[in-house]
């Protein structure tokens, strides 16, 4: 599910219009989420579903990717509370166990320094899990493959978001692992006024932002994006703007992966 978190206002008034507010894509929104399909079951076989610890029963919150056989890339945001996590692979419907699952618990959660969850404007909204034992790869669990460090795409790349996200507003959680095609928006283009202007950094890659386009996935979730005849995961899921997710010029914005790349192999090593 998604539950936005509402953000103070992040600049001042300029020309009298106010800078977009973003929300967050987590659980428990009921938030307007358009377009999208439901994906070909473990078509994108290194999401995962991230759940968290409620009683004796776990409960999806966000995904993410597998990045390594023991390691899980998501946003800074959805595991900055202290909660019992686990990570559950080759998962397609959420409410059923398929027989195809691996469920992993979290050994450790390791977040970005620099991330300030006071200020997802700021960036560095990134995280990595350590699961507590390696993912058996097959043809349902496979491993995201990570794009060159400093890798920018251009224009309208072709891209797809994946998620178990609402259709509709006040609608019920999709059930099955859903995708929704979302081109990719120039840097240039996306920080520019009447789109997001400042709030947008270079650490952050835009994409969708047209009256068609979908919101469908959850925070920390991949944005997987056709390049040279493969899919590369380029995103990972950070905020949207809180007029709503398809909203006109204000594309769903994911944090960077090729900015954090040295990072990552820095800790994941």
């Amino acid at each position: 599910m998604f539950r936005f978190i509402v953000l103070t206002s992040l600049a001042a008034l300029v020309l009298a219009e106010l800078e977009p507010q973003p929300r967050y894509l987590e659980e428990n929104a009921q938030e307007r989420v358009v377009g999208g399909e439901v994906a070909k079951p473990n078509s994108w076989p290194w999401q995962i579903s991230l759940q968290y610890q409620s009683g004796s029963s776990f409960s999806h919150t966000c995904g993410g990717s597998l990045i390594r056989r023991g390691w899980v890339m998501t946003a800074a945001h959805c595991v900055d509370t202290s909660r019992t996590w686990r990570v559950v692979l080759g998962d397609h419907n959420i409410n059923s166990n398929e027989g195809r699952e691996q469920y992993k618990s979290v050994s450790r959660v390791y977040i970005h320094p620099n991330w300030n969850r006071n200020n997802v404007a700021g960036g560095w909204d990134i995280a990595l899990l350590r699961l507590s034992s390696d993912a058996t790869l097959n043809t349902y669990v496979q491993l995201a493959q990570l794009p060159p460090s400093d890798q920018i795409l251009p224009n309208n790349n072709n891209c797809y978001i994946t998620g178990w996200g609402r259709t509709q507003t006040g609608g019920q959680l999709s059930a099955l692992l859903k995708q929704a095609y979302l081109p990719t928006v120039d840097y240039q283009t996306c920080s520019s006024s009447g789109w997001w202007g400042s709030t947008v950094k270079t650490s952050m890659v835009c994409a969708g932002g047209g009256s068609n386009s979908g919101c469908q996935g959850d925070s920390g979730g991949p944005l997987n994006c056709s390049v040279n005849g493969q899919w590369v995961v380029h995103g990972v899921t950070s905020f949207v703007s809180s007029s709503g997710c398809n909203a006109y010029r204000k594309p769903t914005v994911f944090t960077r992966v090729s900015a954090y790349i040295s990072w990552m192999n820095s800790v994941s090593i």
